[in-house]
């Protein structure tokens, strides 16, 4: 009998506030973004706080930052991108397989 490891998390991603982050940024659609300080506040993140977490997002490919502006007032865009959505995706199902019991894993 092998004993079968465990699936991994993604280390991005597992960090408390990233995960917050990428949920937040899940429930929009593949193309929506939203405005930094919509998520600011929806996370009840400190601005500072949010910008190391999206930063280390960005560097994996996870997310997109977009400074425009909106008239005169410049404005900060944030979404996932579609490596982003799969790295959820996938880190949900690795979840998921965590919490499910022996018995029912396949073998």
């Amino acid at each position: 009998m092998t004993v079968e490891q465990p699936p991994e998390l993604d280390p991005v991603i597992h960090a408390q506030a990233r995960l917050r982050v990428v949920v937040a940024l899940s429930v929009l659609r593949e193309g929506d973004r939203m405005a930094f300080p919509r998520l600011k506040d929806l996370l009840a993140m400190t601005a500072g706080n949010l910008s190391v977490h999206l930063r280390k997002l960005e560097d994996a490919g996870y997310v997109d930052v977009t400074k425009t502006h909106q008239g005169r007032t410049p404005t900060t865009l944030v979404c996932l991108t579609r490596r982003g959505r799969l790295a959820f995706e996938e880190y949900t199902a690795a979840v998921r397989a965590l919490l499910e019991p022996p018995s029912e894993r396949e073998p």
